[in-house]
């Protein structure tokens, strides 16, 4: 791979890191080990074709460009925690798959009611993903700092807002919420 190549895989995979909290490789494999799945399998499960698969996991490509897509990932990643706390067993997961993969994203916002805390809400990480995917699905993340730095002077408290969750890291959101809340 040529300096060029390497220059514009290392500014997808940080273009990736903006839109998703992370490069889709490691987010991906993540999900294959957590899942026991192979690649093929992942990219039936997300409505992908195997190539565009790996050109995404390899920085070739930066976005995922349908939202039904970005949806799936979001319910494996869901699925995947809830495999790991052993709240959900392996034969439920395959099944649940199969229903991921039939999904059809109608909206970038998800359901809701399989990631709840004990009082049946939202978690706030779920609550925050979908604020990002939705955000995420109208506007890079330097179009979106770019609007969170015009709209600064008269609206400060909507810039900072489009700047956490449109363009930083699922975890500093989750964060910044919280301290909000106290």
């Amino acid at each position: 791979m040529d300096a060029a190549q390497q220059e514009a895989t290392a500014r997808a995979r940080e273009l990736q890191r903006n839109w998703y909290g992370e490069p889709l490789g490691a987010l991906f494999r993540k999900l294959i080990d957590d899942l026991g799945l192979n690649q093929a399998r992942l990219a039936a499960v997300l409505g992908l074709s195997a190539p565009m698969l790996s050109q995404l996991m390899s920085g070739q490509r930066a976005k995922i460009g349908n939202p039904a897509v970005v949806q799936r990932v979001q319910l494996l990643q869901e699925l995947a925690s809830q495999v790991a706390d052993g709240s959900v067993s392996a034969a439920e997961a395959t099944e649940r798959m199969d229903e991921i993969k039939k999904s059809q994203g109608g909206s970038v916002l998800s359901s809701t009611t399989q990631s709840t805390n004990n009082s049946g809400a939202p978690t706030v990480k779920r609550v925050v993903r979908e604020i990002q995917s939705l955000l995420r699905s109208v506007a890079a993340a330097g179009d979106i700092i770019d609007a969170a730095d015009t709209l600064a002077p008269s609206h400060p408290e909507l810039a900072e807002f489009l700047r956490v969750y449109g363009a930083g890291r699922t975890s500093d959101a989750v964060a910044h919420y919280q301290s909000h809340q106290n």
